[in-house]
C-alpha cells in the first residue's frame, strides 16, 4: 500500500504554506489538499529544485512561472518515486546514490592528486627536455648575460688580464674538445669567498673566489669547469628554466592564482639564485664533465681529488660548501666517478707548466689589495 508522507504546498502566487498529504503513484505524485480536493503531477512534467544535497529539504515545482510547489524535510520521497517509477523519474536526484557519489568524488580527487604529482615528477621534465632543443642559442645567451649582470656586476669581478688569461687557457683546453658546440664560452671570476661555481644559459661560467682558492691545481680546477661546461652543453640550466616556468604553470592551474603563478615563474626563470639542477643532471655533468677530463688528456684523478677535498671539508665544518649543497650525495659521486675514471692514463699533460699556481689563484686578493691601496694617502 503506497505511503502518505506530509509536506507543505505552495500555490506559486502567495507565500501561505498549506499542509498537504503525498502519494506517490507509478505515474503521478498525488496530492491530497487541505479542503479534500486532490492534484495529480506527472513526473515528467515535475522539477526538483532543491533537495540535492544532503540535510536540504526537498522541492519540487510543477507547471509555469509562478509555479507550484512541495516541500518536504526529507529525501525518502524522492526513494520512493525512484522506487516506484525508475525509468521515469531518472530526473530526480536518487538519494541511495549519495554515498557512492562521495566514494567517486575521493576517487576523482586522488586521480587528479596522482595526475598532478606524476606530470610534475615525469611529465613536466620529459616536456622540458623535449622543447629545449627547440630553444635559440641567442636566446640563452641574452638570459646568461643578464644573470651574469645581476650575480656578478662588474665591479664585484676579479680583472687581472694577465692571471685571467692563464684561466682562459684551462677553459679553452677543455672547450676544445667539443669544436661543433655553437657555445662560446665566457669565464667570470667573482671576489666572494664562498667555495661555489655555477653555470649560466649560454655559455656563461662563474667561479667564485672561495672556489678559486680552494682548488690545489691547474687541473683540479679544471674537474670543476668540466663539470660547470657540460650543465652548458647539455643544457641542463635552459631545462631547469623550462621545468620552473611549467611548475609554476602547474601551481596555477591547481590554485586557480594566475598572477601569483605566473609572477614566480618568471621571477624564478629570471634569476638563477634559487634554481638549482635535478639529481639526473648533476650526475650527468659529472660523468660528462669526467669524459672531458680524459678526451682533453687530464688526469681525472684531479677532479676526484677535489670533490674529495670538498667532502673531507663538509665532515669539519657544520654543513657543506655551496658547491656541494644542492648537489646529490658526494660518497655516491666519488665511487662512481673512481669506477668510470679506471686507471691512470698514460698520455696525460699538465695545464700551465711552469706557472705559478699559488699566484694565479690569488688573482682576486691581489685586486682587493690594489682598492685598498688606492684609497690610502699619497706618502710625501
Amino acid at each position: 500500500m503506497p505511503t502518505s508522507r506530509t509536506a507543505h504546498y505552495l500555490d506559486g502566487c502567495t507565500a501561505t504554506r498549506h499542509r498537504v498529504a503525498l502519494t506517490v503513484t507509478s505515474t503521478t505524485l498525488h496530492i491530497m489538499m487541505p479542503d479534500g480536493s486532490t492534484k495529480q503531477w506527472p513526473y515528467e512534467q515535475i522539477r526538483q529544485t532543491q533537495g540535492t544535497y544532503n540535510g536540504e529539504p526537498v522541492r519540487l515545482e510543477f507547471g509555469p512561472e509562478p509555479a507550484e510547489a512541495v516541500v518536504i524535510s526529507t529525501p525518502a520521497l524522492l526513494s520512493e518515486i525512484h522506487k516506484a517509477a525508475p525509468v521515469i523519474a531518472q530526473h530526480f536526484h536518487n538519494p541511495s546514490w549519495r554515498s557512492a557519489r562521495v566514494c567517486l568524488t575521493l576517487c576523482a580527487a586522488f586521480g587528479v592528486a596522482v595526475m598532478v604529482v606524476s606530470l610534475y615528477r615525469w611529465g613536466i621534465p620529459g616536456l622540458a627536455s623535449a622543447a629545449t632543443p627547440y630553444v635559440p642559442v641567442t636566446w640563452e645567451e641574452s638570459l646568461g648575460r643578464q644573470v651574469v649582470t645581476q650575480l656578478a656586476p662588474n665591479t664585484e669581478r676579479c680583472r687581472d688580464p694577465e692571471r685571467l688569461r692563464k684561466l682562459d687557457h684551462i677553459v679553452h683546453t677543455l672547450t676544445a674538445t667539443r669544436p661543433t658546440s655553437p657555445y662560446r664560452i665566457t669565464l667570470s671570476v667573482v671576489d666572494d669567498p664562498a667555495v661555489n661555481a655555477f653555470a649560466a644559459p649560454g655559455g656563461q661560467v662563474l667561479i667564485l673566489r672561495g672556489l678559486l682558492e680552494q682548488a690545489a691545481s691547474p687541473e683540479q680546477l679544471a674537474g670543476v669547469l668540466a663539470h660547470e661546461l657540460q650543465h652548458v652543453y647539455q643544457r641542463h640550466t635552459t631545462k631547469a628554466i623550462l621545468e620552473q616556468t611549467a611548475s609554476s604553470l602547474l601551481l596555477t592551474a591547481v590554485s586557480g592564482d594566475v598572477s601569483g603563478g605566473l609572477a614566480w615563474g618568471l621571477e624564478g626563470a629570471r634569476t638563477m639564485g634559487s634554481l638549482h639542477y635535478s639529481r639526473s643532471h648533476e650526475t650527468e655533468a659529472d660523468l660528462e664533465g669526467l669524459r672531458m677530463m680524459q678526451a682533453a688528456r687530464l688526469d681525472p684523478a684531479a677532479m676526484i681529488a677535489f670533490y674529495g677535498h670538498m667532502q673531507n671539508g663538509a665532515r669539519e665544518h657544520s654543513g657543506p660548501p655551496d658547491f656541494l649543497s644542492t648537489h646529490p650525495d658526494m660518497g655516491e659521486r666519488l665511487a662512481t666517478l673512481i669506477a668510470l675514471a679506471g686507471p691512470p692514463p698514460p698520455d696525460t699533460h699538465l695545464l700551465l707548466p711552469g706557472e705559478d699556481w699559488k699566484d694565479i689563484r690569488t688573482l682576486c686578493r691581489l685586486q682587493a689589495d690594489r682598492r685598498s691601496s688606492s684609497l690610502a694617502p699619497d706618502l710625501p
